[in-house]
């Protein structure tokens, strides 16, 4: 995402936990190294942050040398990590008092979207802080959205989220079934995938999940995570997610078999245990 922006002509600097990452990315990239996030978000406009969890965001934005410490009244700060709404509304009330507006900004596409330029964006935050950074998350996005105000982006990626977590179980049952009644999986799927049943899952996923390839994609480790956020979330504003709850669980289950870096599909190898 960062070299879509340095590729339209952005002035980038970076920050990475993992240093030798901001190195390799400087040496494929016009750009600067910074020592810390505060060191990387100083004099900046705008301050994009893409990390793991609650806590990682809470870390890089906030804590000790973060970024928010290096950023000026008037600059925006976009998390396109996919955390709870409540810290998101928190580390934008530590924003604000700063005189920085903050945009939650969760992502749907994965490494091979971000990669090509082509995610989904879900934003929640000032409809004017959103409309003077829409033309820099346009240089790695297909599209983006605001949805309402500080929180919606996280919302509405926890739907997102909800949504996937069913197709995919659906899918992988739905392969194997045709693999128990002796139908060729792959004639299968080129059968229904532009019916009622076609999705995104089936197009990308189907084919390597007949070929029982799952070293690429979203981990299991960050789907689990995603779905534990969102059943949190339904738990406080009283939401039903019975589907939901019950593929939670099987993502824990091949998390216990060693299976947590694989992506999401291998949800089917349940099926074949």
């Amino acid at each position: 995402m960062a070299g879509h922006l340095a590729r339209a002509g952005h002035t980038v600097t970076v920050w990475n936990r993992d240093a030798a990452k901001a190195r390799a990315w400087v040496e494929a990239h016009e750009g600067r190294v910074a020592a810390t996030p505060a060191e990387a978000a100083r004099g900046a406009s705008f301050v994009f942050c893409c990390t793991g969890d609650d806590e990682a965001l809470r870390a890089v934005a906030a804590g000790a040398r973060g970024a928010l410490d290096g950023m000026a009244p008037g600059a925006v700060f976009v998390d396109h990590t996919t955390v709870s709404a409540a810290v998101t509304r928190e580390l934008a009330r530590r924003a604000a008092a700063r005189g920085v507006a903050w945009i939650d900004a969760p992502v749907s596409g994965g490494e091979e979207g971000a990669r090509e330029g082509r995610l989904t964006v879900m934003a929640g935050g000032d409809a004017d802080a959103f409309r003077r950074v829409e033309p820099l998350v346009a240089c790695y996005a297909r599209r983006a959205l605001r949805l309402g105000p500080v929180g919606a982006g996280q919302l509405a990626k926890m739907v997102n989220q909800i949504c996937i977590a069913g197709l995919l179980e659906a899918l992988a049952e739905g392969l194997h079934f045709a693999e128990a009644a002796g139908l060729e999986p792959g004639a299968v799927v080129e059968a229904i995938a532009t019916g009622a049943a076609g999705s995104w899952q089936m197009e990308q996923r189907a084919p390597t999940m007949i070929e029982r390839r799952f070293d690429f994609g979203f981990a299991v480790d960050w789907m689990r995570k995603d779905l534990g956020i969102a059943l949190a979330e339904a738990r406080r504003n009283g939401t039903r997610l019975p589907v939901t709850a019950c593929v939670e669980q099987r993502f824990a289950e091949l998390q216990a078999r060693g299976r947590g870096r694989w992506d999401t599909s291998s949800l089917i190898t349940l099926l074949d245990d």
